[in-house]
């Protein structure tokens, strides 16, 4: 195994202070917490996003307001972006190839195909940039908590480069391989945990429907070997019916296409991510694309003809 693909953590202590200039294009749910986490560290932050409140939000932290992506991205050290797709990474990395300098450190810390990863990287390395793909997970609550898991894709030397960076938005960070890798860890990500969801909805329709207390069940399910974070942060809002976004189907719905063409790519054959694209899927097609990844419980209500789809 090359160097760089081997796997290399650290686990947030203290905060970087650094005083490094940060173009961050991209701030929404996620973006935005994370660009006025690298405020508070100490960094220059000058922020770009189409909503202006995003913005704005941006400037009473401390930043500073881009007036579009390619002023946000010129003369910085870093260029960062956090963006919903594939097509709004290659459109922002358009301004960056041609606007920072040789020798920028750009960071993409969307949830994109491991292809257009690779393809910055290329790219990047023609103009003199150097590329990491950094894609995280832990949703809204991570990104305001600054307590994110980061998977990097890329070279040794540009991950120790970007450590400041990735402690002020993150708790755990892993250098997972080559660029590209780590949208390979995100997607494996994911489907672990749209078929986590989707196993503590059907766990939760089971008890309520044969008598047992669903709460105290899955207190217990939490303490054992079935516990995971998602049974640790969720279950009660999903006993409630309670689906205020963390992170929307619709987003999930995105990236589950990433994981099917990942495994066809990889020719592995993943019969449960291919069950578990389809019940999300269907979350979307019955109108719940803006609700949490954890209204799952809906469609498995809606299969077994209870509550309302």
């Amino acid at each position: 195994m090359s160097e760089a693909s081997r796997s290399d953590s650290v686990r947030g202590g203290g905060r970087a202070t650094g005083g490094r200039s940060i173009g961050f294009v991209g701030l929404g749910i996620m973006g935005g917490p994370m660009a006025g986490h690298l405020v508070a560290a100490g960094h220059e932050v000058t922020g770009y996003d189409h909503s202006s409140a995003a913005v704005d939000r941006l400037t009473a932290a401390g930043g500073k307001a881009g007036a579009n992506a390619a002023e946000t991205v010129r003369d910085k050290d870093i260029v960062i972006t956090m963006l919903p797709q594939d097509e709004h990474v290659e459109s922002v990395f358009a301004e960056v190839l041609e606007h920072a300098a040789p020798g920028t450190l750009y960071i993409d810390f969307s949830t994109i195909t491991p292809r257009t990863s690779e393809w910055t990287a290329t790219e990047g390395a023609k103009k003199g940039l150097r590329v990491l793909d950094a894609p995280v997970s832990g949703g809204e609550p991570g990104a305001k908590n600054a307590a994110l898991s980061i998977m990097v894709g890329g070279s040794r030397d540009d991950f120790d480069s970007a450590r400041a960076v990735f402690e002020a938005v993150g708790k755990t960070v892993a250098l997972v391989g080559p660029n590209g890798a780590g949208q390979v860890v995100k997607a494996a990500n994911q489907l672990v945990v749209g078929g986590t969801y989707a196993l503590v909805a059907e766990a939760i329709l089971l008890m309520e429907n044969l008598g047992a207390n669903a709460e105290a069940g899955l207190d217990v399910l939490a303490g054992g070997l079935a516990g995971s974070k998602i049974l640790e942060l969720k279950r009660k809002t999903m006993l409630e019916r309670s689906f205020q976004p963390g992170f929307r189907i619709d987003l999930h719905h995105k990236d589950m296409g990433i994981i099917l063409a990942a495994a066809r790519q990889a020719e592995v054959a993943i019969p449960m991510g291919a069950l578990t694209a389809q019940l999300i899927a269907a979350a979307r097609a019955m109108g719940h694309g803006s609700l949490d990844h954890s209204a799952l419980l809906l469609v498995a209500e809606a299969l077994s003809g209870k509550g309302q789809a």
